[in-house]
């Protein structure tokens, strides 16, 4: 039986697959917030798709604001989605506006460049990001 987002002409694979995605990405927040927004907050939070809650240390929020200026401070929505390719086992944060570039360049000490509105991030990246930005930041699984 089709679901909302998959086709009639789904196969039971595909279908099958989309279901898993869903479950595995049930964490994602169902709105990102900007670091101005968080930073007005007493108790910097987002709601999750899965109903729990999740909270940003202040630490983090004030680390990434001292690296952005005021208007990139107002689009620059958090939390970070990592995207883990399950196609190529790659590594990529969208970045439309360039400014997750230039924040993930100063966490990793070198010039990670967006190619095609996407930065691409090698496993030793992950450890030196998560480890700055561990609330800050957040995995989603796409085919």
């Amino acid at each position: 039986m089709p679901t909302d987002a998959t086709k009639k002409g789904d196969t039971p694979a595909e279908v099958y697959l989309y279901n898993e995605f869903r479950a595995i990405n049930a964490h994602v927040p169902r709105r990102r917030k900007s670091i101005e927004e968080l930073l007005g907050e007493s108790a910097p939070q987002i709601d999750c798709g899965d109903g729990s809650t999740h909270f940003f240390r202040k630490k983090e929020l004030h680390l990434l604001a001292d690296m952005l200026d005021d208007e990139e401070r107002k689009d620059f929505m958090l939390p970070m989605l990592i995207e883990v390719s399950s196609r190529d086992n790659s590594y990529a944060v969208p970045s439309p506006r360039g400014t997750e570039a230039k924040v993930l360049s100063k966490i990793c000490g070198t010039n990670l460049s967006p190619v095609m509105n996407r930065v691409t991030l090698f496993k030793p990246h992950l450890s030196v990001i998560r480890s700055s930005l561990k609330t800050c930041t957040q995995y989603i699984f796409v085919a």
